[in-house]
């Protein structure tokens, strides 16, 4: 039995009751990430004045970097500074999992910082404030689903959910998955609960597994067509995107404009600001609708897939291409197939990042240096004319099989 972690949410119906309780834990979360901060902050600027008078390094006030540190410190705290905590009876999971956060940011900043880390550099954590959302986190199972229909939260209570848990709580049932962790999180004045679940999907995925004699693809994307892709039995398809941001491009014009009017800290700028945000949440939905339908019909119908490495940042940099780049969600894509292709047993193959997918004739192998952005066709000296992401995509799956 092959085990793997995989998340699943859900939304909430909370009562009005209910969504003051949930706010409380995610003020409590924000306290204590921001006591653990100022904790290591504290003592940091205490080694570099001891630093100054000449204390060796050995001698140095200890940092707590660690969670164990950090939720020592919080239990001798908490009573003295923060007593509403146990007034209140919130649950004590809360700030044990707001200290491992901490602890985790820290440990990235140190080894980015050290060089162990790859990716960009992280920075230094920063405090927790309000605007940044409200958010808190279980360990273990201690939120889970009781039934199909309700979730139950330690120290807040039991959760109708807007949607069916048979395919969780089943699996839950027989042993199949086991909960290690959960994350409650508000968005636009709704709330969600994600469980983080070790599983085994063997049964699902043998179902949804590729045949042997599925087809092998190249896909080449881009901004004019989000995916062309083509396989070797020589048929093409192009897929659009949703463009979500274009679309809602009015709405989101109207609802600042709104906002931007309201008196800082009245209630009508509180319910303006609901509705930029859900805005913004319906356009989220609708791109990760479409990347999610689209990632898992490649994984379960292509044996193998060609996609290109994409300079997604460099392409953000540019000033002409940001907000389409960002509005198609090209890194979103290829995380989403990453994992995926490890469920339904197909392959993924990136090609290199300067590899002319585009500039080489898919016939002869000729490559034309002088195509630009804005060619979308060209004839190569061999006569035949190219549409530029069919070609792009051709070659792609043309350099896949090569490799093989």
């Amino acid at each position: 039995m092959s085990r793997l972690k995989q998340g699943l949410r859900v939304e909430l119906d909370p009562t009005v009751e209910q969504r003051a309780r949930l706010g409380q834990h995610a003020g409590l979360s924000r306290v204590a990430e921001n006591f653990c901060l100022a904790l290591v902050k504290a003592a940091l600027e205490q080694r570099h004045a001891e630093r100054t008078y000449g204390v060796p390094d050995a001698q140095l006030t200890a940092v707590p970097w660690s969670a164990p540190a950090l939720e020592r410190a919080w239990r001798v705290a908490h009573p003295r500074l923060y007593p509403w905590f146990a007034e209140k009876g919130l649950s004590s999971r809360v700030p044990k999992e707001a200290c491992r956060v901490r602890a985790c940011g820290l440990k990235n900043w140190a080894d980015s910082r050290n060089g162990n880390r790859r990716g960009p550099r992280a920075g230094f954590s920063s405090w927790r404030k309000r605007k940044h959302g409200s958010r808190f986190r279980y360990d273990d199972d201690r939120a889970h689903p009781t039934d199909t229909r309700t979730v139950k939260l330690p120290g807040v209570g039991r959760f109708r959910t807007r949607e069916d848990m048979s395919w969780l709580t089943g699996r839950l049932g027989d042993g199949r998955a086991r909960i290690i962790g959960a994350t409650v999180r508000e968005q636009a004045g709704r709330w969600w609960v994600s469980f983080q679940v070790d599983i085994d999907r063997s049964d699902i995925n043998a179902r949804r597994a590729v045949p042997a004699d599925a087809p092998t693809c190249g896909i080449d994307l881009g901004l004019k067509t989000f995916a062309v892709i083509a396989d070797d039995t020589g048929a093409v398809e192009e897929v659009h995107a949703a463009r979500a941001v274009k679309a809602a491009q009015r709405k989101l014009r109207r609802v600042n404009k709104v906002l931007a009017r309201c008196q800082r800290g009245s209630n009508n700028r509180a319910r303006a600001a609901r509705n930029v945000a859900a805005v913004h949440l319906t356009v989220a939905n609708r791109r990760v609708d479409f990347l999610h339908q689209l990632t898992t019909r490649l994984a379960r119908t292509k044996r193998a897939i060609a996609v290109e490495s994409l300079n997604v940042a460099g392409m953000i940099r540019s000033r002409g291409l940001a907000h389409a780049v960002s509005d198609a969600g090209f890194v979103e894509f290829q995380r989403l197939l990453e994992y995926k292709i490890g469920w339904y047993a197909s392959k993924v193959w990136a090609a290199d990042r300067w590899y002319p997918s585009s500039k080489t004739c898919s016939e002869c192998g000729a490559i034309n240096a002088g195509l630009t952005l804005s060619d979308r066709s060209w004839l190569c000296l061999c006569g035949i004319e190219h549409d530029r992401d069919h070609n792009a995509a051709r070659n792609l799956l043309a350099a896949m099989h090569a490799a093989a």
